[in-house]
């Protein structure tokens, strides 16, 4: 892309923000965004740079720091705190086969060049538990307590099959010492575990934990009550998949993102799974409100990853199979009250056609994704009609799997600070990276002109409510 082009569409997006057209509100064209706008067109033309062993990543990413975590395939999902003074990530640990941990790393990136595992925790029993273990984890803070929630996945035939996750008090982190176990997720009429969660600070003040579960519906935990021991009383609500044509009988949701929408002042829940992908209204979580669904699309028999803009205009869906490209639907006609159902992008994005990109954050315009075999990918939607590869990196140093599907090896899980634009990387053979992208040194929403909402949680303060105009 020439920067010609690149400054006719920088100049088309403002024409369209301050016609109402893309963001609500005024447009905002702060320094920030002229600097960042200024870094999309140093770096673009790198990204496209040809990948060869003796240079696995574009230019402009930087890697930082990297630690192996053991066998192949025992590397899971991550997350990472963002407050500066509590540096850590935490690292799900699966097995595949017979081989592997199960359970959950801590991670010190205080020095962020200088990695460090400090604590382990292993489910009791290693060798009688069957299937995969650990799978998605989340942290979150209540008062003044800080929590790491992992997600467990265990089959019949051996102990804790209705256990769906652990509840871990990290507080007193540096210290290994003073890490404790406070609580345990059971389901027993839905054995098999969670595989994947979101920890969600809902506008009603309370901190939320959406989970699958093996039935057509995600489940809402109640945290406070689950730390302080009232498990009895802690599932406080269910979303449904809905029945459409295209979704009957379904398996249930597979991952899904909760977001707040200051425009409307609603709390939206965002699911993948069995048929395509769904929007609710939780803001009344004894009441969901389907909102938007998109279901018929080419291509897409169950949605994986699902994360919207920040304005909620804007929709990025992953499925998982081998060849499928990311794609980006345009929700306006929906949100305007035009149709209810979306089936067909505005336009698609892969690392190489070949593969399979994972999952994915979004820090508006950037998409950070863990790309499986193409390791961290990075691309932008300032023209979201026009996805643009900004920047990568290849984790992954080994051959496709030869023992399951070839495409599901290397990069798993990705997660951003926005305080200082630290990125980790979690790879499934090659252990926990970080990096950071030239010219990307954090993030805010409203240097972009948009709300300043991601999958960081404010867990002191919640959603910034603003008037409804």
């Amino acid at each position: 892309m020439s920067l010609q082009t690149v400054h006719k569409r920088f100049a088309a997006i403002a024409a369209r923000d301050a016609s109402g057209g893309r963001f609500p509100g005024a447009v905002r064209i702060t320094a920030a965004f002229l600097a960042a706008a200024a870094t999309l067109l140093a770096i673009a033309p790198a990204a496209h740079a040809q990948w060869t062993p003796v240079k696995p990543g574009s230019d402009n990413i930087d890697i930082l720091g990297h630690i192996p975590l053991g066998p192949r395939l025992s590397v899971a999902d991550i997350d990472m705190e963002q407050e500066m003074d509590r540096p850590y990530a935490y690292v799900a640990r699966m097995v595949y086969g017979d081989i592997g941990p199960k359970g959950l790393d801590i991670i010190s990136i205080a020095d962020p060049e200088h990695p460090e595992v400090l604590y382990e925790w292993r489910i009791e029993n290693q060798d009688l538990h069957m299937r995969t273990g650990g799978m998605d984890v989340k942290h979150f803070k209540i008062g003044d307590r800080y929590y790491v929630v992992q997600s467990l996945q265990f089959g019949q035939g051996g102990p804790n099959p209705d256990l769906g996750a652990v509840v871990l008090d990290v507080t007193g982190l540096p210290d290994a010492s003073t890490v404790r176990e406070v609580a345990r997720i059971r389901e027993p009429e839905l054995p098999g575990g969670f595989h994947n969660i979101f920890v969600y600070k809902h506008s009603d003040g309370r901190v939320l934990l959406f989970s699958t579960v093996r039935g057509p519906f995600a489940h809402v935990y109640d945290m406070a009550r689950v730390v302080s021991g009232d498990l009895e009383n802690a599932l406080v609500g269910r979303v449904p998949v809905p029945e459409t044509e295209f979704n009957r009988g379904g398996r249930g949701y597979h991952d899904f993102y909760v977001g707040y929408h200051p425009d409307t002042g609603e709390d939206r829940f965002y699911g993948g799974g069995s048929g395509g992908y769904y929007i609710y209204d939780v803001s009344d979580l004894d009441n969901p409100e389907l909102r938007v669904t998109l279901v018929g699309v080419s291509g897409v028999r169950g949605g994986h990853t699902f994360t919207p803009s920040p304005d909620g205009r804007y929709v990025v869906a992953e499925t998982e199979y081998q060849y499928a490209p990311i794609r980006i639907f345009d929700l306006q006609p929906a949100l305007d009250g035009q149709v209810t159902n979306i089936s067909r992008p505005i336009s698609a994005w892969t690392a190489d056609w070949q593969n399979l990109v994972h999952n994915h954050e979004v820090r508006w315009p950037y998409v950070f994704a863990s790309g499986y075999l193409d390791g961290l990918q990075i691309f932008s939607l300032m023209d979201p009609e026009n996805p643009v590869t900004v920047g990568y990196y290849d984790t992954y140093t080994g051959p496709p799997n030869r023992d399951r599907t070839p495409v599901f090896n290397g990069a798993f899980g990705v997660d951003i600070r926005n305080a200082d634009g630290l990125i980790v990387v979690s790879d499934m053979t090659t252990g926990f990276w970080t990096f950071r992208m030239d010219g990307f040194s954090g993030w805010n929403g409203e240097d972009w002109g948009v709300p300043n909402i991601s999958s960081a949680q404010d867990w002191d303060n919640g959603p910034v409510k603003r008037p409804i105009s």
